[in-house]
């Protein structure tokens, strides 16, 4: 491997590093703030309304979307996925026509 590009694979495992590190903290930090915020909520206006439901939703959902820019969402929906998904299409109807075409000689 070249110096070079083995300073661009070291610069980008030092990238994928810190993303995981932001990931990390940031749910760290929702796992101590929502209990909390939970906590006052209980103990100021729980009979009113329970508000702690919108940060734990939305920064949740944050989280998730987080996760996915980390840990890869594309990995989900992969040209692999989409392989694997036609072909799992294609037997099932190919199944499906042969179960048919069995009824189909049952009566006949």
């Amino acid at each position: 491997m070249k110096t070079v590009e083995r300073e661009e694979a070291y610069l980008r495992a030092k990238k994928r590093v810190e993303n995981l590190k932001g990931f990390y903290w940031n749910l760290g930090t929702y796992l101590i703030v929502i209990p909390l915020l939970a906590y006052v909520n209980y103990k100021t206006t729980w009979e009113d309304i329970k508000w702690f439901w919108f940060p734990l939703l939305g920064w949740g959902l944050g989280i998730i979307f987080h996760g996915f820019s980390v840990f890869g969402a594309h990995k989900l929906f992969d040209k692999n996925w989409e392989d694997r998904k036609i072909q799992e299409f294609m037997d099932r109807e190919r199944a499906m026509t042969f179960k048919n075409k069995e009824g189909d000689s049952d009566h006949n």
